[in-house]
């Protein structure tokens, strides 16, 4: 049977890689995201995620495992807006993205270790935050919530509920679309094991429902 090694400490990609029906393990990529720089975002974060999949293959020796790593950013009006370094970078990122659309990024690789096949993608969705009030802001941040999440906020977050509008992959939002993860799997000719029903409901959250444009690819 596969394996998947998950390039992520994200509780949020562990849970929507769980979906996919293959066991896995956690391996965190000590690698330096910074020296990646490519202006175009949808670029930047396949380019991230490629080096997080090139650092764990060379700390391995098993040859029988799949590699998956992931990136996401968020983009408004051209400016990448990656994790808060503080609070107030936090408050910042959510007034700027208030009432307004932006577009959010999520870069995937898979790297097959049987074989040195790779298959890159990129979804992008684009999100529409609704009209929260400065004291919700501050209500959210002082949570804590906001500081590993790129662009200070998580769409599913039960309380705060920043999102009025969203056109794109839901999971991809999280942080891991596991309709792309399927297809690039299709591409790596690995048997499906995934419960298309669970995955289906992964798109929901709150009693709302997200339609998925990729999930319709997987039927």
């Amino acid at each position: 049977m596969v394996e998947f090694i998950l390039a992520s400490q994200s509780p949020r990609r562990q849970s929507l890689i769980y979906l996919v029906g293959y066991p896995y393990v956690v391996r965190v990529a000590d690698a330096d995201e910074a020296s990646i720089t490519h202006p175009d975002p949808a670029v930047n974060v396949v380019e991230t995620a490629v080096l997080k999949a090139n650092t764990i293959a060379q700390q391995i020796q098993s040859a029988d495992q799949i590699i998956i790593a992931a990136d996401t950013t968020v983009v408004l009006a051209g400016q990448m807006l990656g994790k808060p370094r503080d609070d107030r970078e936090a408050a910042l990122m959510l007034q700027a993205l208030r009432n307004r659309k932006h577009e959010v990024h999520t870069g995937l690789v898979l790297l097959d270790l049987r074989n040195g096949r790779r298959v890159e993608r990129v979804t992008t969705a684009v999100v529409t935050m609704r009209n929260y009030s400065d004291e919700e802001i501050a209500a959210y941040v002082a949570s804590g919530d906001p500081l590993d999440k790129a662009g200070a906020y998580a769409i599913q977050h039960p309380l705060f509920k920043p999102v009025a509008r969203l056109d794109g992959c839901y999971t991809a939002v999280v942080g891991l679309s596991v309709c792309d993860v399927i297809l690039a799997l299709d591409e790596l000719d690995v048997p499906r094991r995934a419960d298309l029903t669970a995955v289906r409901q992964a798109h929901q959250v709150d009693n709302l429902d997200f339609p998925c444009p990729i999930y319709e690819k997987l039927l």
